[in-house]
């Protein structure tokens, strides 16, 4: 049955050309590919979320053909999207899968030298393509060399304890591995495939660059073992440097390590498909090794092995050196000194001076292999942990010893080359039980995956369990403890332990464990490259991208050379023990991940989440994970802590620096469900005033070509809120929404571009509505979702609503005022917002100034504040300016606003500015007669676009030669200003304007100064005394913010509205109106 759909049409041999571009890239290719048309052939290394967004595409010859009956008609205009379920089964059916892993990569060359790759159908079954891999994976060196002293060591009991809780782990892991595994198509890449489309490309990269190291520390581990072998057991003359006894010490295993790994490597470069071959022949030996071993434990019981160690007192001793276990001997009826004599002694004389201990303690001689019905179990059960340097000794037999003398490490004692305690014996042994992936990384090579990988690799960790326990059991039954405890063999000639048991010679296990090594070694070496360049290819991590490109075949070379390069970091290590704990950290941490990714995709529940392999659980993931977690810190809590800071610096760089790639993976459910939770909970109460922070609203305009008119208002904002918080940026386009559909997309392309150049986080919507008036107003509506609502609305200025044609933008501006007031939210205008700073500007020094007028939440001193934790304002100095009556006392208000500031814990300059009442000014009477003028004609008379456009620009003529004149009298001394109103001087004030404005009245009309609005001229005379202390005081600030004043309640009159505005915020550079919603915004209050 197919299971993979990384797919290649078997069509005619030019078809097969062509399906060699994505044959080589074993990133798969979604269904949704399997229809695209031939002329889009070309795109299909694109990205994955393009690839899944599509579902169906049809031809047009299929399209065609669909219309030749009528029976579909009904269905005929969405043929192009959903193809008919026949079609669809027909194209299925024409595909085939391409194998995968090395296989991909094989070469075959017809008469004419072109390169083919050979298609078949995957035959591979349970036992070949998942069982077999998954055994010869997890069995291995650690078997061979360590696990007998493991027994030796941790006791009968205690390796046990070691054995059942990695293979529970492990087992544990393959159930929650099975569940992903059978939830769909598992492509090249294998674990980190299935983590990161299950946790997301963070989570994924992290892992799977986790799970790169530990393969690429276990072809170190293996190649190692390959070392210890060649020169302890089979080639002990080999060493190239002398470092004492030891055959295999640091600086050999480093020089013969090299070599062989750069061999291994040339190997792996020049013919994958050699070791392809291979994996059969070392796994025969795998099995041919332990099918000797268990011969062996069964010839114990009939005839034991005539292997002896040698014993003095208590003390194991290396017999390599001497053939008899005796002091003396008798040759032809006398007593002779033997070999042993004259290593303990000065000379070979019975009367020479020797070693105290030699001298005290009598030499007795053990059988290693006592038998498995000897009783030796009982000696066997209980551990013996003993530090470094201390010579292994029989604990049962005593022994003589001066007391302070230190033992002679030049004498033949066996000693415990590394100080041993359970810990470190979990980290040793986890390598020997990892593998399990070999399985789900074989994925398209098999006849049904969905059923071959869940009970292949469960059975292979079944099977390698009951080898693992058994041999537990076996060497504590059937070796002698100081045996055991012997790491290399040196008290029984060196020879491995294991092969002492082994029938019918210990070379079965030597020559069995060296090609077991040298395979394991290659297929490290072979499949950790393929990994990293799925990862590389995956493009989550961008300084890795050169790794996923190779030779023209696809072998992964530049990824080869990386793999060498860190193996060799092990290698220079020297020692098998310290290397196990390394790549133990990283396969406990990507088993602990992909338990993890199970337990998430169970409890989230998605629709999607459908694996056929059913036996599994949430509560056996988790114990799972925690398992792997606690044989991290079990086996060493360093390594632990240095791999988990590898992947959490990993998963940060993937966040801040990675693609963007969406998996449908469980993080993403997973956060959609603490959303949803965390959404209900924010309805529950109402916020508190310490919690409350401006959520933004932000409307934004964009110009003809959809791009953002305003880039400086997101700068603004992302000043304002430093990524904390919700903005919601916002525009609206007229028209309808079928007919702007592309619009809409462009728009907020355009609108997150502009977000992402500004470093704002936060969320793009644009919406169509018929009117912008009706668009704002829905925005202000609905715009959030429950408890994140926003509580803020920020907008432009509108510079041009002089210039309109029609009161369009007027009317539009003041809506918006009432609405947010209605709705209880504030509102922040920014006047010359194309004049602030952006985000790379630093503003040296200035101040803020606040003019703080009425009181409505104390928003207005909250914003500069928010500021200043931005790096633009950080050197910017607040001070906030207040208003004083005449019947307030000036002094004591500005004594209680200094004590208000420091127990608002904000610092501050506070001024108390003090406006008298004072008559009004001819300058407020014009400017109203001038507003009041072009409100009524604007209303009376019907002109044209021509004539309006005209008549505003006169009123904006006379409007600034007004200002002009306001200029030159503020110039003067203060009382000009505060002149006292009477007759004479009105027709005089009246007149130099008329002078100043040089221009034709062209309505023909007097300003009859009787029949202003009263309300209207005081209005305006707040806003021209307000506006010249704030430009007094404010003028050379680097931002004004101030009190915004509402529209008049009825909608009469409100024409005038942004005329006072305007005149308030005259002749100042950046200015923000802030109107606050209606509620305490800032608490003195912990």
């Amino acid at each position: 049955m197919p299971t993979n759909f990384t797919v290649v049409p078997v069509e005619d041999a030019e078809d097969c050309n062509k399906s060699l571009a994505s044959a080589g890239d074993n990133k798969p290719i979604s269904l949704g590919k399997i229809f695209q048309e031939e002329e889009n052939e070309d795109n299909l290394q694109g990205d994955e979320d393009q690839r899944e967004s599509s579902p169906f595409i049809t031809s047009d010859g299929d399209r065609e053909r669909y219309y030749e009956g009528q029976n579909m008609a009904l269905f005929e205009e969405e043929m192009d999207s959903t193809p008919m379920v026949s079609s669809l089964l027909n194209k299925l059916a024409n595909y085939t899968n391409l194998t995968q892993g090395v296989r991909e990569h094989e070469e075959a060359e017809n008469e004419d030298g072109v390169q083919t790759v050979a298609v078949v159908v995957p035959q591979m079954g349970t036992f070949i393509g998942v069982y077999l891999p998954c055994m010869q994976n997890i069995l291995g060196v650690i078997l061979f060399l360590r696990l007998t002293w493991i027994v030796g060591t941790a006791g009968i009991l205690g390796s046990f304890a070691i054995v059942s809780m990695c293979c529970i782990c492990t087992l544990l892991t393959a159930i929650s591995m099975s569940a992903i595994a059978t939830n769909g198509v598992v492509p090249a890449g294998g674990s980190y495939y299935m983590i990161s489309r299950s946790l997301g490309p963070e989570f994924g990269g992290a892992v799977g660059l986790c799970f790169y190291l530990g393969t690429t520390f276990a072809g170190s581990l293996y190649i190692l073992g390959t070392i210890e072998i060649l020169l302890l057991y089979i080639v002990p003359t080999a060493p190239v440097i002398k470092e004492g006894e030891d055959s295999a010490g640091p600086n050999n295993m480093r020089v013969y390590g090299t070599c062989c790994l750069l061999l291994m490597a040339l190997v792996v470069f020049v013919g994958v498909k050699y070791v392809n071959k291979l994996a059969l022949v070392f796994l025969a030996c795998v099995f041919l090794s332990i099918m000797a071993t268990y011969a062996g434990v069964i010839k114990t019981v009939i005839e034991p092995p005539e292997f002896t160690v040698c014993l003095l007192g208590n003390r194991s001793l290396r017999n390599d050196k001497f053939e008899t276990c005796a002091k003396t001997e008798v040759v032809k009826n006398e007593t002779m000194t033997t070999d042993l004599w004259r290593i303990f002694c000065e000379t070979e004389y019975p009367n020479a001076t020797c070693d105290p201990f030699f001298d005290m303690n009598n030499v007795t001689e053990l059988r290693a292999i006592p038998g498995l019905l000897s009783g030796v179990i009982k000696d066997n059960l209980w551990g013996e942990y003993a530090p470094a340097g201390e010579p292994i000794e029989k604990k049962s037999l005593s022994s003589v010893q001066e007391p302070d003398t230190p033992t002679d490490t030049d004498k033949p004692f066996v000693f415990n080359d590394i100080a041993t305690y359970f810990t470190l014996l979990v980290g040793i042994y986890f390598p020997s039980v990892t593998g399990i992936m070999a399985g789900s990384n074989r994925s398209g090579d098999l006849r049904d995956a969905q059923r071959s990988i869940p009970i292949g690799t469960i059975m292979a960790i079944l099977t390698t369990s009951f080898i693992y326990i058994s041999c537990v059991v076996m060497f504590g039954a059937c070796i002698e403890g100081v045996v055991l405890r012997d790491k290399f063999g040196f008290s029984v000639k060196k020879t491995p332990v294991i092969g002492v048991l082994a029938w019918p010679s210990p070379w079965v296990i030597v020559i069995g464990s060296f090609f077991s090594c040298c395979g394991a070694g290659l297929q490290s070496l072979t499949g950790a490259p393929r990994l990293l360049q799925a990862i590389a290819r995956d493009g989550i991590i961008p300084f890795l991208q050169v790794f996923g490109h190779g030779k023209a075949n696809g072998e992964p070379t530049w990824a080869l050379l990386l793999t060498v390069g860190i193996c060799e970091i092990g290698i220079l290590i020297a020692s098998l023990d310290a290397v196990a704990p390394i790549l133990s950290m990283f396969f406990l941490m990507c088993y602990l991940f992909v338990n993890l990714a199970c337990a998430v995709q169970t409890l989230l529940r998605t629709p999607n989440w459908r694996p056929r392999f059913k036996f599994y659980h949430w509560t056996l993931s988790f114990l799972g994970m925690s398992l792997c977690l606690s044989l991290m810190f079990i086996s060493s809590w360093h390594y632990a802590l240095v791999a988990i800071l590898i992947a959490g610096c990993i998963y940060k760089y993937i966040e801040y620096r990675g693609a963007v790639k969406e998996w449908g993976d469980g993080i993403r459910g997973l956060s959609l469900n603490a959303a949803r939770y965390a959404l209900i909970r924010l309805e529950e109460a109402p916020l508190h005033t310490k919690n409350w922070r401006p959520q933004l609203l932000v409307l934004c305009k964009l110009d003809s070509d959809l791009a953002v008119k305003h880039p400086r208002l997101l700068s603004f904002t992302t000043q304002l809120k430093a990524g904390k918080g919700l903005t919601i940026v916002c525009s609206v386009l007229e028209g309808t929404y079928m007919t702007r559909g592309k619009d809409i997309k462009a728009g907020e392309q355009n609108l997150k571009a502009a977000m992402v150049a500004e470093k704002m986080k936060g969320f793009s919507h644009v919406v169509v509505s018929s009117n912008l008036r009706d668009g704002f107003s829905l925005l202000i509506q609905s715009a959030g979702l429950g408890g994140m609502k926003h509580n803020a609305v920020l907008m432009a200025w509108p510079v041009g609503w002089k210039h309109a044609r029609d009161s369009l933008a007027r009317r539009n501006f003041i809506e918006t005022v009432r609405e947010t007031t209605a709705a209880h939210q504030a509102l922040l205008v920014a006047k010359n917002i194309d004049k602030f700073p952006g985000n790379q500007d630093r503003l040296k020094e200035g101040t803020i100034d606040v003019w703080w007028i009425v009181h409505d939440g104390g928003l207005l001193m909250l914003l500069p504040f928010l500021l200043s934790q931005h790096k633009v304002w950080r050197k910017c100095k607040m001070r906030i300016f207040t208003v004083a009556q005449m019947d307030d006392n000036s002094i004591q208000m500005k004594k209680d606003l200094q004590r208000f500031l420091y127990h608002l814990r904000l610092d501050a300059q506070v001024e108390v500015v003090e406006m008298h009442d004072s008559d009004i000014s001819a300058f407020t009477y014009e400017k109203t007669l001038i507003m009041e003028q072009r409100s009524k004609m604007l209303k009376q008379m019907q002109l044209s676009r021509t004539e309006r456009e005209r008549e505003a620009q006169l009123i904006h003529d006379r409007n600034t030669a007004s200002h002009s004149t306001n200029e030159k009298a503020a110039g003067g001394p203060p009382d000009r200003v505060h002149m006292t109103w009477t007759k004479d001087k009105l027709i005089n004030e009246r007149n130099r304007h008329r002078e100043g404005m040089g221009v034709k009245d062209m309505f023909n009309m007097r300003p009859e100064w009787e029949n202003l609005s009263q309300s209207n001229v005081r209005r305006m005379h707040t806003a021209v005394k307000l506006n010249e202390v704030v430009v007094k005081k404010s003028e050379n600030s680097e931002l004004v913010l101030l009190n915004m004043p509402g529209p008049p309640r009825s909608k009469k009159g409100h024409e005038n509205y942004m005329e006072f505005l305007e005149v308030l915020m005259d002749g100042l550079d950046r200015v923000l109106l802030v109107r606050g919603g209606g509620r305490e915004v800032i608490t003195i209050y912990s």
